[in-house]
């Protein structure tokens, strides 16, 4: 009986994420910059409840921009879960762009891409991040540049940060944890790392009912002068109290 849920829950999520691609392809150049967030977030919303994920939100999400947010990475479910709470444009790598069906997702939700390997790419893209929080945006980075268990944060790369500092923008911290719906112990079920596959942790991930996504959000704040690895330093531990608050509400 689980086998047959996965499979079908795998394929409603397929159907899905088609639908998504032919919106993006039909619909967006006839809609307004504020429909498509709409749309984006609905969508990702739609998908968790496809796929049987609660989704719980700590904290106050930005309503509207500048806010460049800074959050841990676990899981390629990251994505979906913070478009699901608040939408924001994303900074992914570069390679993203040319995957099938997910790369037209990806840009059509406004991501911004960057080379990691190529310092002059690296500040064109803080460039353009400085441009859109001037303009009132709303992005987010995952400044681990990489995913980790969730049971502890990676150090976080600062370069990033230079884009905030430049437009003068703020900042808010945010954590990500699944958790086990029913018992509210951490659950390593969507985790994307080490020698994990996307085929697996999303296999783990439709078979194992009673996954939630608790997205926290803390406090903005400004640089205030702070050399940006001081502040990328200074984000980490708000990003880790959160963490821990989320596992423990009453801590």
């Amino acid at each position: 009986m689980r086998l047959f849920t996965a499979v079908w829950l795998l394929l409603r999520g397929t159907f899905h994420v088609v639908s998504g691609y032919l919106t993006i392809r039909l619909r967006f150049p006839r809609l307004s910059m504020a429909e498509r967030e709409a749309v984006v977030q609905n969508w990702a919303r739609q998908l968790l409840r496809i796929w049987r994920i609660d989704l719980e939100v700590r904290g106050e999400p930005p309503m509207q921009g500048p806010m460049l947010l800074v959050a841990n990475h676990i899981s390629w479910l990251d994505i979906v879960v913070m478009h699901a709470a608040c939408y924001c444009r994303f900074v992914s790598k570069a390679d993203v762009k040319a995957w099938p069906v997910i790369g037209m997702l990806a840009t059509g939700a406004g991501t911004l891409y960057i080379t990691r390997e190529s310092r002059r790419d690296a500040l064109r893209t803080v460039h353009h991040m400085a441009d859109a929080l001037r303009a009132g945006e709303v992005l987010a980075v995952f400044p681990e540049g990489t995913t980790s268990n969730g049971l502890t944060l990676l150090p976080f790369h600062a370069n990033l940060l230079q884009a905030a500092i430049s437009a003068n923008a703020p900042v808010q911290p945010v954590a990500l944890q699944f958790t086990d719906g029913p018992s509210g112990e951490i659950s390593l079920t969507p985790c994307y790392v080490g020698d994990d596959t996307l085929v697996a942790s999303i296999w783990r991930t439709l078979t194992t009912p009673g996954v939630r996504a608790v997205v926290s959000y803390g406090e903005p704040q400004y640089s205030h002068a702070r050399e940006r690895r001081e502040w990328a330093e200074e984000l980490r531990q708000s990003v880790d109290e959160l963490r821990v608050s989320s596992k423990f509400p009453g801590a």
